[in-house]
């Protein structure tokens, strides 16, 4: 039995004691009464309830809404491009140099790989389908 539930015992008992000092004629007022502390005393519960609610879905929204890094800003993915580009005509000569046509294939699908890898971890749902947003936030 937590502190509230102790309250509400001594409530009752103290609408109890009230009722035997007097009498029956105030007993439905009593009884009102008491309903009425227990109306509050749900109504509280309920209220904090949906307020937490509100709160956890708030917070789920926004760590949705957030991107995965907010660190990859537009001058990072540049320069990973200008990098992987730079790096591309070495790989292409000692692909092409080595082995050939295969070779060279190779090292281009890994440059390409690579740039995937990257386009994909800076933008979730670039190349899988999107989440649909829920139109009723209540559905569960």
């Amino acid at each position: 039995m937590d502190a509230r539930d102790t309250e509400l015992k001594k409530e009752l008992d103290a609408s109890l004691q009230a009722r035997r000092e007097l009498g029956e004629e105030y007993e439905s007022a009593l009884v009102d009464s008491f309903l009425e502390k227990v109306d509050q005393r749900i109504d509280g519960a309920v209220e904090r309830r949906v307020r937490r609610q509100f709160a956890e879905r708030q917070m789920t929204a926004a760590r949705d809404s957030r991107s995965p890094r907010a660190t990859d800003t537009w001058g990072e993915r540049f320069g990973f491009g200008i990098v992987s580009l730079v790096l591309a005509v070495p790989l292409s000569a000692i692909g092409g140099g080595v082995g050939h046509l295969p070779g060279l294939v190779v090292a281009w699908l890994g440059i390409v790989g690579v740039n995937v890898v990257q386009a994909a971890r800076t933008n979730p749902g670039l190349f899988g389908r999107r989440r649909a947003s829920r139109d009723n936030d209540w559905e569960d």
